[in-house]
């Protein structure tokens, strides 16, 4: 598919059809797609908890009880689900542990480039704590690039997928002991296949967008 095709064909399943699994190598590029998104200096502020099992998305599941009940079969019924995780915080220390990597990586060709970069990430990161004082909005922020861009990804590999801002951080925090960890859940995206049965598929409700004029102003 091109871009085109591929942004009109994706949409937020309803239904998934159980019988369909991704396979281990769609699984594989799954895992690429959230590794290699961007984020704002590169500080990668997430952590991932994938669920392929019965087991691991009755424990996702958790968080769609009571008010959130309606998420619940998008969950146990999908093929995978992904919890984005993030930062709560990005101190020093985890500043550093970036840097080392990227160092490792082949990223930093001389000390000046190291200096350069780590003083940028300190800027960045001081901004958001000190002054605007949103450090954590500001990580959250960084997931929802991931995010975005994990949807039209796995799209291009004719996944379907379900983000579910629809469930209870708190009761998914104490499952897995995220904030112990430096963690708080934040979204779920279901991956699957959809049923025939769907009504949000687009081939029975066609997408609606505001109009290019409303949209953009060309200069």
């Amino acid at each position: 598919m091109d871009l085109k095709e591929t942004l009109n064909w994706r949409y937020t399943t309803k239904e998934y059809d159980t019988t369909k699994k991704i396979s281990e190598a769609d699984m594989v590029q799954v895992k690429n797609l959230l590794r290699m998104s961007p984020s704002s200096v590169n500080l990668q502020p997430w952590h991932f908890i994938i669920a392929e099992t019965k087991e691991g998305k009755a424990r996702i599941a958790k968080g769609t009880q009571g008010f959130f009940h309606f998420n619940e079969p998008k969950v146990t019924n999908a093929s995978a689900v992904v919890l984005f995780c993030s930062k709560i915080d990005a101190d020093d220390e985890y500043l550093k542990h970036v840097l080392a990597q990227e160092d490792k990586d082949g990223r930093l060709p001389n000390e000046n480039v190291k200096n350069g970069l780590y003083g940028a990430m300190k800027a960045f990161s001081g901004i958001h704590k000190y002054d605007l004082k949103d450090l954590q909005h500001w990580l959250e922020k960084q997931i929802y690039l991931n995010i975005g861009n994990f949807l039209l990804g796995v799209a291009s590999l004719k996944i379907d997928a379900t983000p579910m801002e629809g469930i209870d951080v708190k009761a998914l925090d104490e499952e897995f002991g995220l904030r112990a960890k430096g963690y708080t859940a934040l979204v779920a995206v279901s991956l699957g296949y959809r049923a025939e049965a769907d009504f949000n598929s687009t081939d029975k409700t066609p997408k609606s967008r505001l109009p290019e004029n409303e949209l953009f102003t060309e200069i």
